[in-house]
């Protein structure tokens, strides 16, 4: 038996077929699929995060017990090049679809790239304003001596 094919219509309008045993990775897509869609329209995915969400699908899909080094691999290696932003962007995709999967992905390597940064690292980062005064945030780095101890702190943004 052939299995079903969709249809996954991006914002900017592109349209990507992919089986339907891949797809419900997706809950969002898999809604849709039970409401008897098969033209899938994802005006909160642009073409450009579509296709890396389909290539994450279609690698998932092939999960087993026996290849699960070879999966996170893969994951390791699907984010490897990515930036911040890009990353960023792709947790808003993944969790429109409700992957839950690749936004617990997602979410790790970032919270591992951030490790270690400084505060004003991190604050670049996710685009967060200081509005202390150097005052105060010496007050605060001096009433938690303890968060800014140990391991060597990273300022770059990568």
């Amino acid at each position: 038996m052939a299995s079903k094919k969709l249809i996954l219509k991006s914002s900017d309008g592109d349209e990507f077929e992919i089986e339907e045993s891949i797809a419900v990775q997706s809950g969002t897509i898999k809604n849709m699929i039970e409401d008897d869609y098969t033209l899938i329209p994802l005006p909160n995915v642009n073409t450009q995060k579509l296709i890396l969400i389909i290539e994450y699908m279609n690698k998932h899909a092939e999960k087993t017990d026996s290849n699960e080094e070879e999966i996170k691999e893969f994951d390791k290696e699907f984010l490897k090049d990515k930036n911040y932003q890009n990353m960023f962007e792709l947790v808003v995709a993944a969790n429109y679809l409700h992957i839950s999967d690749l936004i617990n992905l997602l979410c790790q390597t970032i919270a591992d790239r951030i490790k270690n940064k400084s505060v004003k690292a991190v604050r670049e980062v996710f685009g967060v304003i200081n509005d202390y005064t150097p005052e105060e945030e010496e007050r605060v780095r001096e009433e938690h001596k303890w968060a800014h101890e140990g391991e060597e702190i990273d300022e770059s943004l990568d």
